[in-house]
């Protein structure tokens, strides 16, 4: 089981998609980036099309915002749409100039359909439902990393330090400050999901599995890339 899945109301969401689950964060894209074998060139698309899905996941926030119905749930979007804007942008764009992708070609690059499908899939939770929904839908991506950090930093296989050009992703994901925002989130989602309906927790668990396995097709959009 992937390090979330522990005794709680987010855990059981898990359990409940756990192939799907097991399958994104122990995907071929995931192996290679921990070895450090990765073809460079998938790399640089996976970090085209993450440059184009943040600009979405940004959107998906500011959703969040409008959908919030109290002051502390429109300060938590507000706060992670602007993190996103602010801050997690501009260090995209810096990792990426380190991969020979200027700030132009992103901006440029057609969105694959993977990407489409992803991205728009999460705003259409978010608009359809309510802000647990939206949460659910984002889930995969925010938690997801966190675990996915700590399974390779748990690999035999896994390089890390110079030798591995990847070696920056996989710090960024592992590092306190990113395991902290997706431990913040499975707290909140604990919260919420806590005493829903066995028909509420049915339909939030399709959401979440199918965020799943658009996150799954996102890895294979990257070495299809290559």
């Amino acid at each position: 089981m992937p390090p979330s899945a522990t005794s709680s109301p987010f855990a059981s969401l898990l359990t409940r998609c756990a192939l799907e689950w097991q399958v994104y964060c122990q995907h071929e894209f995931v192996r290679a980036l921990a070895a450090g074998t990765l073809p460079a060139e998938a790399f640089r698309h996976y970090l085209r099309q993450d440059y184009l899905f943040l600009i979405h996941f940004a959107r998906a926030w500011g959703l969040a915002v409008y959908k919030s119905r109290s002051l502390t749930e429109l300060r938590q979007g507000l706060d992670s749409l602007k993190a996103i804007v602010d801050l997690e942008m501009g260090l995209h764009v810096d990792y990426c100039a380190q991969w020979g992708i200027d700030a132009d070609e992103l901006e440029n690059s057609p969105e694959a359909r993977e990407t489409m499908a992803y991205t728009r899939y999460v705003l259409d939770a978010g608009h359809r439902g309510d802000l647990l929904d939206l949460h659910v839908a984002l889930a995969p991506c925010l938690i997801g990393y966190a675990d996915i950090a700590r399974w390779i930093e748990a690999q035999p296989f896994t390089v890390r330090g110079l030798a591995n050009p990847y070696e920056a992703w996989i710090a960024m994901y592992a590092s306190d400050e990113f395991q902290v925002a997706a431990q913040t989130e499975r707290d909140w989602l604990n919260t919420r999901l806590a005493g829903q309906t066995a028909e509420r927790l049915d339909g939030l668990a399709t959401t979440f599995r199918d965020a799943t396995r658009l996150e799954i097709d996102f890895w294979q959009m990257g070495l299809d890339g290559a």
